[in-house]
């Protein structure tokens, strides 16, 4: 945990995404963008595959929350930028990153609520173009509903062409570089955000 020079904790990125059944190229993508945010100075905190998959589906009538619904919202209460990583799945988001974004919901009446401010750095892989660019779409969509900020840049990655290793690399450096540059960019505007609301 790095912390700056009066010893407050460093802001925080949360990154939302992967797929269930393992480690996936979403989920590698989105770490690489968190390494980048980590490297300007943030602490980070990655939901993956495996954690969106013990998620239940979001019930809005439930009275109370599971331990691991209860971390995710928390997470995301406490952050300054979120980075959300998902497959294009038939032309959109996947159910597990679509599920853990209802989630946020329980942040309703909160005096920041969803993504009220925050900056969202976004990334979309799919095997294809055509389903990057309609998922990316989406996403932003679904930022806009929350009210959070798109940052500028957005990666769209053809896993047909770019090959993710377990060092945390890719084939193609330039798709390096493009997920870094969201790192920067989620960075670069979470102070502007004006903070953790109370």
């Amino acid at each position: 945990m790095q912390d700056d020079a009066k010893g407050a904790p460093a802001p925080l990125v949360v990154g939302i995404g992967g797929t269930i059944g393992g480690v996936s190229s979403t989920e590698r993508a989105l770490r690489i963008a968190l390494g980048e945010a980590a490297a300007q100075g943030f602490r980070t905190q990655m939901f993956g595959g495996a954690d969106m998959a013990r998620l239940p589906l979001y019930d809005p009538r439930a009275t109370s929350r599971t331990p691991e619904e209860q971390a995710f919202v928390e997470a995301v209460r406490n952050a300054s930028a979120v980075i959300i990583s998902s497959p294009g799945y038939h032309g959109s988001i996947s159910g597990v990153v679509k599920n853990a974004l209802d989630l946020l919901e329980e942040t309703a009446r909160d005096s920041r609520p969803y993504l009220a401010d925050m900056p969202v750095g976004l990334i979309a892989t799919a095997y294809g173009w055509q389903a990057t660019g309609s998922t990316i779409a989406a996403l932003r969509s679904i930022v806009h509903a929350l009210r959070g900020w798109p940052t500028p840049f957005a990666a769209a990655i053809n896993t047909q062409v770019t090959r993710f290793d377990d060092e945390g690399g890719a084939s193609d450096p330039a798709v390096v570089e493009q997920l870094r540059l969201i790192g920067r960019q989620v960075a670069r505007f979470a102070p502007l955000s004006g903070g953790v609301a109370a």
